[in-house]
């Protein structure tokens, strides 16, 4: 009885380990899934960064629940599209986000930013901060790539 016992929980352990394979496997490939662009620009698109009152309350709200960790999210209300990111929480204040790029190519949107620290000798809050930001453009019914 004692020796089937060990076999079934050999066997048990051999499934969990299977299961946790093909789960890990298919967030691993949902990640790598994501479509890229095609190179080409067609375009730049125009933009404009958004202060928290102009941004959609209930993206805002997604913003808010997700700001301490990196995010990269997309939005629309078919009249425009709104694009953030975030760069999760930071030990200090001072830290600003530039878009580098912000274009259109045959098959997406592409988006680019960079995350700027303070400056050596800049006086910044000691408090920690989650800088994050918010861009809206015009609609397009495209998946964006951030790049």
């Amino acid at each position: 009885m004692e020796k089937r016992k060990r076999i079934r929980i050999f066997g048990e352990n051999k499934l969990r380990r299977a299961l946790f394979s093909i789960l890990a496997c298919a967030v691993f490939f949902q990640g790598c899934g994501v479509e890229e662009a095609d190179g080409q620009k067609v375009r730049d698109l125009d933009y404009a960064v958004l202060g928290e009152k102009e941004i959609p309350e209930e993206f805002l709200t997604i913003i808010e629940e997700k700001k301490e960790g990196m995010l990269k999210l997309t939005y629309t209300d078919r009249k425009y599209l709104y694009i953030a990111v975030g760069y999760g929480k930071q030990e200090t204040g001072g830290y600003s986000i530039s878009v580098d790029e912000c274009y259109l190519t045959r098959n997406a949107v592409c988006f680019g930013t960079t995350l700027i620290g303070p400056s050596k000798g800049e006086k910044v809050s000691e408090a920690a901060s989650y800088p994050y930001l918010v861009v809206r453009t015009e609609y397009l019914d495209k998946n964006v790539v951030f790049e």
